[in-house]
């Protein structure tokens, strides 16, 4: 397989499946905090910040799993993280392997990446792009 092939047609491809995945890992967080599905000690009060984080959780993993509004919804989650990093994370350790906050990092460029890169091919916002073209 060339360069070409790999650039062209795999790459986007593998784009969307970032984002699913990504967004299935992120949509777990959100139902733990806010349905206590998986079980965990995580179970915030209403409209604290820890529920307000699960809702957008939960709101926006199945977007981004749909590929939805992704642009928009990828830029709001990634503030998110930035914010939950910052505030959460980082007064504990610098090092984010002793605060627990590489998830959050991680979370935050992948959805400031999807900012810019796109959902990918396998998304609702790709298949409204080639309906409005056609």
């Amino acid at each position: 397989m060339n360069t070409h092939t790999l650039e062209t047609v795999w790459a986007p491809r593998v784009l969307s499946i970032l984002r699913i995945v990504a967004a299935i890992l992120f949509f777990e967080h959100g139902t733990a905090k806010l349905l206590g599905f998986p079980v965990t000690d995580r179970s915030p009060e209403f409209l604290s910040l820890g529920w307000i984080a699960g809702a957008l959780e939960v709101i926006g993993g199945p977007l981004l799993i749909l590929g939805l509004f992704t642009r928009p919804v990828a830029f709001i989650l990634s503030g998110q993280m930035a914010f939950a990093y910052w505030l959460a994370h980082a007064p504990q350790s610098i090092y984010p392997l002793l605060n627990n906050g590489d998830a959050a990092i991680l979370y935050c460029f992948i959805f400031l990446y999807l900012v810019f890169a796109g959902p990918g091919p396998w998304s609702v916002d790709a298949w409204q792009e080639g309906r409005a073209r056609a």
